[in-house]
């Protein structure tokens, strides 16, 4: 099981908090740049779907693994502002999901729990949203390993 792992970054100038912490039965993840939960969504997936092919890991010139297609995304409590934002938030939590079951597979875990990504961002324009969002990702991966 995970323990507590957190950090704070400026990511685009803007203070961004990450923190991991695991339960018995699902990972919680929070990203915040306004010192709250926001949204939050579960992202769950059937233990049986593998998550990276032989193929994903070659062509993926973004460093980040695929997100499969059987990922189920849960809102849990929240909603965005626009459909923008939602499919945003959408994606963040498919991502860090997906990251998180990754890592905990090469660390020989045999349970796949359920992710809850708590995510509370600033409103950027969309060239600030790619900077932010591959931010995030890279140093959740610092936090992971």
């Amino acid at each position: 099981m995970l323990s507590v792992h957190s950090t704070s970054v400026e990511l685009g100038g803007v203070p961004t908090e990450i923190m991991v912490q695991g339960f018995a039965d699902r990972i919680l993840v929070l990203v915040t740049q306004m010192g709250k939960v926001g949204n939050l969504i579960q992202a769950s997936i059937p233990s049986t779907t593998p998550l990276l092919s032989a193929h994903d890991e070659e062509s993926n010139s973004t460093g980040l693994p695929a997100p499969p297609a059987a990922i189920q995304l849960t809102p849990l409590l929240g909603g965005a502002s626009s459909e923008h934002l939602q499919t945003l938030h959408s994606l963040y939590a498919a991502q860090i999901a997906t990251i998180i079951w990754v890592e905990e597979a090469k660390k020989m875990a045999v349970d796949r729990k359920s992710v809850v990504v708590g995510i509370a961002l600033r409103r950027e324009g969309d060239a600030d949203e790619r900077k932010t969002f591959h931010g995030v990702m890279d140093h959740l991966y610092r936090l992971l390993v």
